[in-house]
Formats: structure tokens, sequence, C-alpha cells
């Protein structure tokens, strides 16, 4: 059964699924559709043309759903869209997307979004990703899956962070951070691969050597960017189930339009 308590504002468009439960004193705007056994704690706002999925945690006092922090932005009917089984932690805020972009906000599934996290209009987050305290996200930037960014990580508008990359503590990135990659500093600088991460999801020893490998010539063999990358193609077939890797970075390399940190 549907759980709303009895401070709860709760519009009478919304469309809440079976399980959902809804904290004292939130409220759900018009145009919110909730998946079942969704958890929205006390305090919590949810508004905007906002999709959520199933089993997702809203801790207390999340914003979600808010208009974006654009001043071109003109009441458009942009939307958010939330997969299944995340968490927000307390003071989470995430604001729907613009019409100068795809006109949408995404996070995917099994994400863990911890206090105070920023996430602006447009970004596009994939699945698995954990982002610490504070981290500040600016409009339209992009993570893939399995990314971590730690305590206090800013990013700036339209970067793009591969997926397994990760960031240390009070890290600023202004450009795109690799596939696999460890980043930290303010400017963030390349400082190794996240090995353990990789090890984690199960990569053999032979296929964290490859990574390895491209990440030397992206960073230690003193290579241009498309230098290194003709040398990165030529990796394929050493380690066959590294070949969606080589292909993962190649990808994203050929897309690097703000450059990749160094």
């Amino acid at each position: 059964m549907t759980q709303i308590h009895p401070t709860a504002l709760v519009d009478p468009a919304a469309e809440l699924a079976e399980g959902v439960v809804v904290g004292a004193y939130s409220i759900i705007g018009p145009h919110v559709r909730v998946g079942a056994a969704t958890e929205i704690g006390p305090h919590c706002v949810v508004e905007g043309h906002t999709t959520i999925g199933r089993s997702n945690r809203i801790l207390q006092f999340a914003s979600i759903g808010a208009p974006p922090q654009d001043k071109k932005y003109a009441g458009e009917p942009t939307r958010l869209e939330i997969g299944d089984g995340n968490t927000f932690r307390e003071f989470v805020t995430v604001n729907t997307g613009t019409v100068q972009d795809a006109g949408v906000t995404r996070i995917g599934s099994d994400n863990w979004i911890m206090a105070y996290v920023h996430i602006a209009h447009d970004c596009q987050l994939g699945d698995h990703i954990i982002l610490a305290n504070s981290v500040q996200l600016a409009g339209h930037v992009h993570l893939g899956d399995w990314v971590f960014l730690g305590g206090l990580t800013g990013v700036h508008q339209f970067v793009r962070v591969g997926a397994h990359a990760m960031t240390a503590f009070q890290s600023r990135l202004a450009q795109d951070v690799p596939p696999f990659v460890t980043a930290g500093g303010n400017p963030s600088e390349a400082q190794s691969i996240n090995a353990e991460g990789l090890r984690r999801r199960g990569y053999s020893s032979e296929r964290i050597a490859l990574v390895k490998q491209m990440y030397r010539l992206l960073y230690r063999k003193g290579l241009t960017l498309d230098a290194a990358r003709q040398q990165i193609d030529a990796l394929r077939g050493e380690v066959p189930e590294a070949d969606t890797d080589i292909a993962l970075m190649q990808t994203f390399l050929a897309q690097a339009s703000r450059g990749i940190v160094r």
C-alpha cells in the first residue's frame, strides 16, 4: 500500500505506484510519477516533469525536479528522469533540463548520491556512480558508469567523466577525465588508473595491465593525443577481453571537445 503522511501535500494529479512512501511535510507536484517501493522522506520537494523509477530512497530536505538555474529558462516543460535503486541523501538538489540541450536531466540506476550534492540542468549520469558529499555538477555534465567523485569535487559545465574514472577530495574539473583515470588537484591532473575499482568489478590482472598501457601512452610517453590514440588502437587483440576497454577509451577521446586532464 502507498503510505502518505497526513502532513504531506501530494497533488491529485501525481502518479504514485504501489508501495511508495511519502514522509511528513513533503510536497509532490502534479507532473511527478514515482515508481513502486520508492521512499520519499520528510521535508522533501519533488516537482517539475519528473519521473522516478522503482526502489529509490530520497532522504530529508532533498529538492528533486526544481527548475534549472539558467536565466534563459522560460518555463518550458523540460524533464528529469531517474532510474531504479538510487539513494539521494540529505539536501541533494537535482534540476530539470533546458531546451538548449536535450531538455532532460537523466540519472541512471543504483547510484549513491551523498549529502549536499547538486546535479544541474541537462546532466547525464550513468549507473553505479558514487558522488561524495558536496560534489557540485554544473550544467550539461556527463558521467559514465561506475564513476566516483570525491567530496567537494567541482565539475565545470559540459565536462565529461568517463566510465570507471575517479577524482580525489576537492578536485576541480575543467576538462574531461578519460575512462579508468584517477585525477585530483586544483586544477585536476591525471594521477593513475582506478586499479582498485577495476579489481572490485572483476577485471583480470591482464585486463588491468592493458588499461595501464593505455594510461602510459596517454600520459607518460610524451605523445600527442592523436599519436597516443593510434598506439592505443594498436593494442587491440593483445588481451581480447580488453578490446571493449580500448573501444570505450577511443570513443571517449574522439569526443573530447574540451580536451582531457593532463
